[in-house]
């Protein structure tokens, strides 16, 4: 080793590893990455890195002929302050390779820094997302994912909201954050595939914008000068401005029928008694109901009854909860 390798670097000798987002648009970056590209000799592995026509358009001259080596990084370092592009998807073995070589040099060895030039935002994994989707519905992708169509993965996404909710009636975590993936899935791939139409086509931009939209409308007690009194009031609110919203005659418009009848049921019921509208669900003898597992038992006897009556218990109550929303239309009209 030469004599000038001996000798120690000078207290401004450093090497810096610049970190950046693939989320992030390239040149936005930290006022502190800045001041360091500015401070010395930029490298970058190759020329295909992201954030070069941003550095080099704010005049940073970036050189691509030093190799990704611990060692010839930390050489370098001895003609001056070095700055090091790590890869957008990180580098984390050239970054142990860096600190190991400093280490095993000593005094001898330049000032390292990891230095993180930009900063994912809450959401930004969303945009990996985006990407993986682009990648199997494009050419080249995945044959299965390009054939499907809306009414094609219509059956995968009710799979996927009863496995959602078997996670959490289980109180599995790890499965409930696995399974909230594929429901996120199901919304990516249906704004994918309306993206590719010749006309009306939208995007998960245009979902996203759209549910912000309505949250920020629905709630004028904390985006406007809205005041309330309480979580049944916000409720009550929400309502209101969901029917004013979607133009609606009936308390009824717009629930789904095709859902499972004790979810159907209980949806009727509550649009019922939030519209106030002045009708009430059929009577029946009803022992006690203290609790959650005495309702399920009720239910469960009347399931067994209907059996072995030859009834179907889910057919029956559809029947019932459409005699009622008959009732509550005419009732509306009356009002």
């Amino acid at each position: 080793m030469t004599e000038a390798r001996a000798a120690a670097p000078s207290g401004d000798a450093r090497l810096v590893l610049l970190a950046t987002s693939a989320r992030v648009a390239p040149g936005l970056l930290s006022a502190a990455a800045w001041d360091a590209l500015r401070s010395g000799t930029v490298c970058a592995a190759d020329e295909s890195h992201p954030q070069l026509p941003a550095v080099r358009a704010a005049g940073v001259r970036v050189r691509c002929d030093v190799p990704a080596d611990a060692g010839a990084l930390l050489d370098l370092v001895e003609s001056g302050p070095v700055v090091w592009l790590l890869a957008p998807e990180g580098d984390d073995e050239l970054v142990a390779a860096v600190r190991a070589e400093a280490g095993a040099r000593g005094t001898r060895a330049p000032g390292v820094e990891v230095l993180d030039g930009s900063y994912d935002v809450p959401g930004a994994r969303l945009l990996d997302l985006v990407s993986v989707m682009d990648r199997l519905r494009s050419p080249g992708g995945c044959p299965w994912d390009a054939d499907q169509t809306h009414r094609s993965l219509a059956t995968y996404l009710v799979e996927e909201t009863y496995e959602t909710l078997e996670a959490i009636e289980t109180g599995d975590d790890a499965a409930l954050r696995e399974e909230l993936g594929d429901l996120l899935l199901q919304v990516m791939f249906h704004a994918r595939i309306a993206e590719e139409r010749p006309a009306g086509a939208w995007s998960v931009d245009d979902v996203a914008a759209d549910i912000t939209a309505k949250l920020v409308r629905r709630h004028p007690h904390v985006f406007a000068d809205t005041e309330v009194t309480g979580a049944d009031d916000v409720g009550d609110r929400w309502e209101v401005l969901k029917r004013a919203e979607k133009q609606r005659d009936s308390a009824m418009d717009g629930v789904p029928l095709a859902q499972p009848a004790l979810s159907l049921a209980s949806k009727v019921l509550h649009r019922t008694e939030k519209a106030r509208v002045d009708v009430r669900a059929p009577e029946a003898e009803l022992p006690s109901l203290p609790d959650a597992d005495a309702v399920g038992d009720v239910l469960l006897a009347a399931v067994a009854a209907a059996r072995s009556q030859g009834i179907d218990a889910e057919q029956a109550l559809r029947d019932a909860v459409r005699r009622f929303i008959a009732t509550v239309h005419t009732t509306e009209r009356e009002e």
